[in-house]
């Protein structure tokens, strides 16, 4: 749902009332999304959809879809090869189907998140289950913070049109002292642009199972999962809301779609063209002159004078093309959007321009390591907290007996480290007797001491003794012939 300042006025109109039926008319709750931060949101949503603001403006600009590919570059790298388990008791059995089910989809919706600065994970149950719902930055308003930054208060807003009539529902979560408060208002309208008047929210058949007004107590910490885009947000300081991975570039952007553009037109410009004598084409039936069929763009006609014979009846037109220096302008933007959103040089530039040593590559590499570090990080905690009130929603509707869970997460590194090479060299020290065959085990499939253990095969030959005990006392014994030298 697109923000826009009519639904922030409508939202807080409703939270107003909302407030007051809850008896508590002196208490002042607000949208604590603030103009700028709405406005950018639309804006990196329409450069997202490939519909930028100077696109209006200028309609010979052509757009090379940036926006787009950095944030699902980000999100690519973000994901990839990204393992998530929940493990530990039946309860985290009965939460592992869902969350799988989730994760089976989160790259695409990383890539939204990236793109507008945030999404939300938002868990409800089903009735015998729990399901995950995605939020996207332009669908959820903030209406309050904790301390550690941590959103305790928002309002989701959904909208559907159906038979000429459009239905509003706003949904407000928040943490309380007497329990976590949950809220649906629905509205209806004739009218584009108008709230229209309050109906029952189970009067729609997609909100049925809906209640007006729910507490549930024992509940601490919001029942949903925020993730943020872990930047600094320069288009308002004071929010909490999370910028878009291309925040900062906008212009940056506009520029290269603007070189761009100079660039097709350089193409369009210098097609070669064939100008022929009008008295060597042909006449339909109006008199008027007809080029061959299928090549209009390559002939131009050319009238040429009676009693004028020096003239050719066939001149040939082919300008020289200035491609290159427009290429290099263009690649320089790009090189400056890499540095900017926190890529390595050659992401969306031309590759064969950078990174001419081992170094520059290194270091370029670094640059997006530590972006897409602290977007998994960022990942990680919003997933955490999604599986916590999955937790909590199977208490409170003893959907799973009790039990304990843990969250475990492991993110592939190759964005920066030479896997094989590296892999090559622990082996090499696992021989030497440097490193721990299980450290290695442990490394390589990211599992515990005991998986580690259940992972190397048994010796028949020596009686059941595992090879990892031989390997182990291998090891041992190297290291204490290395102690004795010494």
């Amino acid at each position: 749902m697109r923000a826009n300042n009519k639904l922030i006025q409508w939202l807080q109109q409703v939270l107003d009332k909302m407030v007051a039926e809850n008896g508590k008319k002196d208490e002042k709750k607000t949208i604590l999304l603030s103009s700028e931060m709405e406005n950018a949101i639309g804006v990196w949503t329409d450069m997202y959809n490939n519909e930028p603001p100077w696109m209006s403006a200028k309609k010979e600009i052509y757009t090379m879809g940036l926006p787009g590919s950095i944030a699902s570059e980000l999100s690519r790298l973000t994901t990839l090869e990204m393992v998530s388990e929940i493990t530990g008791s039946g309860l985290a059995d009965f939460m592992s189907t869902p969350y799988q089910e989730m994760l089976g989809h989160i790259r695409a919706y990383v890539e939204y998140g990236c793109a507008k600065g945030g999404l939300i994970f938002k868990p409800y149950p089903t009735g015998d289950g729990i399901a995950i719902d995605f939020v996207q930055a332009d669908g959820f308003y903030p209406t309050s913070f904790d301390s550690s930054g941590r959103m305790t208060g928002v309002i989701f807003a959904d909208q559907i049109r159906r038979s000429g009539k459009i239905f509003t529902k706003m949904e407000w979560h928040e943490v309380t002292g007497a329990g976590y408060q949950v809220i649906n208002k629905a509205f209806v309208s004739s009218t584009e642009g108008a709230l229209g008047h309050e109906i029952p929210v189970d009067s729609v058949e997609e909100w049925a199972s809906l209640v007006e007004r729910i507490i549930l107590t024992g509940v601490e910490k919001p029942l949903f999962g925020f993730f943020r885009v872990p930047s600094a947000n320069r288009v308002d300081n004071r929010s909490i809301m999370g910028p878009s991975v291309f925040s900062g570039a906008e212009m940056l952007i506009r520029e290269a779609d603007e070189q761009y553009s100079r660039i097709i037109r350089e193409y369009r410009l210098t097609e070669p063209a064939l100008f022929v004598n009008q008295m060597m084409l042909g006449v339909n039936r109006d008199g008027n002159i007809e080029l061959p069929s299928g090549n209009g763009r390559l002939y131009r006609k050319m009238d040429i004078a009676a009693g004028v014979s020096e003239k050719p009846f066939f001149e040939e037109w082919a300008p020289d093309i200035r491609d290159s220096s427009l290429f290099n302008g263009l690649n320089r933007y790009l090189q400056r959007i890499e540095f900017e959103c926190g890529l390595a040089y050659g992401t969306l530039s031309d590759m064969q321009q950078v990174d001419k040593t081992a170094t520059e590559i290194r270091s370029s590499k670094q640059r997006s390591y530590s972006t897409v570090s602290e977007l998994q990080k960022a990942l990680e905690a919003a997933l955490v907290d999604t599986v916590d009130a999955m937790a909590e929603y199977a208490r409170l509707y003893n959907l799973s007996p009790a039990g304990n869970y843990e969250v475990s997460f492991n993110f592939d590194d190759s964005i920066v480290v030479d896997t094989e090479r590296e892999q090559a060299i622990r082996m090499q020290e696992v021989n030497a007797g440097i490193l721990s065959p299980v450290e290695y085990l442990k490394w390589r499939y990211g599992v515990t001491d005991e998986q580690a253990v259940e992972m190397m095969p048994k010796n028949a030959e020596t009686g059941g003794t595992s090879a990892i005990d031989q390997v182990m006392a291998n090891w041992a014994g190297a290291g204490a012939a290395d102690t004795k030298e010494a």
